[in-house]
């Protein structure tokens, strides 16, 4: 219940907030402190270091932050997950029936997406502080049962067996602040001596730093390295912190009187301490493990991917249909690193980057009518009503990403080569608001592939109600536009065809990912036939 209440807030938190808190962190720049208070902010909100860490290196994958930025968002998003835990490990047990009344009125009544995850993160965590009490009741009897007494001398003894079982326990519950809770909490019923409890608590910073490193494994290498540096730092500060522990073991009298506040403290003190020391030199850091990390080359079949359109699944229309499915699938996430890579352009051109954009947007027009003609093959033996509708409704969405791919390939690096031919920029605020609107598409796109894969109802729901979301930003957006033009702003000028035309593009790639959700939403009758009034 722990590990799935702490999951249940930073959902909540990401379905709801997510837009706010991706602008909060791309506009962390004005110094490395304000970036590592931005970060604190995050994984307080967020109750996870580890989303903040994904998000960070999704922006500077795009080049949308500094490295040097990223790893101090992260040192700051420590200290976040830190803080988090000693709020949480605080037992007030009024607080349960009012979070747990006041969150599931809220999400049963909420009359917008916004207060439903708001109700989620209510009910969150009130089932945390329901789930430490009950690990304090059932780890009670264990006090004195001699097997555990056992067990725990060990532990205090092989001081680096309790650190490795930290590391891993928080890795496979993949949330350092569940790890952390759970081992203060067995300190504070007297199961885990305090020295073990110290050791497990820094293993567990090693292993939350873990976390992010393998869910960014795939990421590209400028992305990965922020999360490699803060690991490195994480990493081997905790093992230091370890061996001083289990050196002077005296000092975590200094950090409280009882085994659990030591425990707590010592995580927010140790995190702190990491930060204070690692800020000031972030560039340096980064500038190492730029060397020890360096770019790998991309090999030159290396965009050739295997077809899942399996043509010994023609005579099982249900399997062949999967695999159009599948095939989808990977045309959505050729477009969404597409769209990933095209928005640097706007800000300095590269023949190169833009010629694999256009290899990209190839490569998913031949899908698309490898696609076509599957499913006339298919067709030929025979469909049955349902899944002939499948057929149709695969063959739409296919369209529908095309369209997407074409706005990219065709539209929008066209207008970022302009601006070099042309030697313009856009005006700061119109560029901010040009990188907003495109973070935004970005997570309605990683929205849908979810979709795609899991066929889910509410997510569907949420990603056809982001459509129109966008569309009142993209109308909001062209109207601040035009203020700046009649405000007489040179840049604005310049840049004005360019800026309208990209606004459109981002909202035309939107609609097409947006097409992913209206089948589902069909079949649940949650879909208006017309929006006619």
């Amino acid at each position: 219940m722990l590990i799935w209440a702490v999951r249940l807030v930073r959902t909540g938190v990401e379905r709801g907030f997510s837009n706010q808190l991706r602008f909060w962190l791309r506009h962390s720049e004005m110094n490395r402190f304000i970036s590592a208070g931005t970060g604190l902010g995050a994984a307080v909100l967020l109750q996870s270091s580890t989303a903040v860490a994904v998000m960070t290196s999704g922006f500077i994958a795009k080049r949308g932050l500094a490295a040097a930025t990223g790893l101090a968002i992260l040192l700051g998003a420590d200290v976040g997950s830190a803080i988090v835990s000693q709020i949480l490990v605080v037992r007030l047990p009024l607080l349960i029936p009012l979070l747990l009344l006041f969150g599931v009125a809220v999400f049963s009544n909420a009359g917008t997406s916004t207060f439903r995850q708001v109700g989620r993160v209510l009910i969150g965590l009130a089932l945390i502080f329901v789930s430490l009490d009950m690990i304090r009741a059932a780890t009670g009897p264990l006090v004195a049962d001699p097997a555990t007494q056992t067990v725990m001398s060990y532990l205090s003894e092989d001081l680096i067996s309790a650190f490795l079982i930290g590391a891993i326990f928080a890795w496979l519950v993949h949330s350092s602040v569940a790890a952390v809770l759970f081992f203060v909490t067995l300190a504070g019923q007297g199961v885990l001596p305090p020295i073990a409890a110290a050791s497990m608590i820094l293993g567990a910073n090693l292993g939350g730093a873990f976390i992010a490193y393998f869910l960014t494994i795939s990421s590209p290498v400028i992305a990965r390295r922020v999360v490699i540096g803060n690991l490195a730092i994480r990493g081997s500060g905790a093992a230091l912190a370890a061996a001083i522990i289990a050196a002077a073991p005296e000092l975590l009298e200094t950090l409280g009187t009882s085994p659990d506040r030591q425990a707590i403290n010592l995580h927010l003190a140790f995190n702190v301490i990491i930060a204070v020391l690692a800020l000031p030199f972030v560039s340096l850091i980064m500038s190492i493990i730029e060397s020890l990390v360096p770019d790998k080359p991309v090999p030159e079949n290396g965009s050739l991917v295997k077809s899942a359109l399996d043509d010994s699944a023609l005579d099982r229309p249900r399997r062949g249909l999967d695999c159009v499915a599948r095939e989808l699938l990977g045309m959505g996430q050729k477009i969404e690193n597409m769209l990933l890579a095209v928005e640097p352009l706007y800000d300095a051109w590269d023949a190169d980057a833009a010629q694999v954009i256009r290899a990209q947007n190839k490569a998913v027009g031949d899908n698309h009518l490898e696609v076509k003609l599957y499913l006339a093959r298919l067709a030929e033996n025979g469909l049955d009503e349902e899944l002939s509708k499948r057929s149709m409704e695969l063959a739409s969405i296919s369209t529908s990403l095309v369209s997407g791919s074409d706005a990219i390939s065709r539209i929008m690096v066209q207008l970022a080569k302009e601006m070099h031919s042309q030697n313009v920029r856009f005006s700061e605020r119109g560029r901010e608001e040009i990188g907003d609107f495109s973070d935004r598409v970005q997570n309605n796109v990683q929205l849908a592939l979810n979709v795609m894969l899991n066929q889910n109802p509410a997510e569907a729901r949420e990603l056809v109600a982001a459509k129109e979301k966008v569309r009142k930003v993209e109308r909001k957006l062209q109207r601040k536009h035009l203020e700046r033009l009649r405000d007489g702003l040179s840049e604005s000028m310049d840049t004005s065809n360019i800026h309208q035309e990209t606004l459109r593009a981002l909202k035309q790639i939107n609609t097409a990912f947006s097409m992913v959700g209206y089948p589902i939403l069909e079949e649940t009758g949650d879909l208006m036939k017309s929006r006619l009034a």
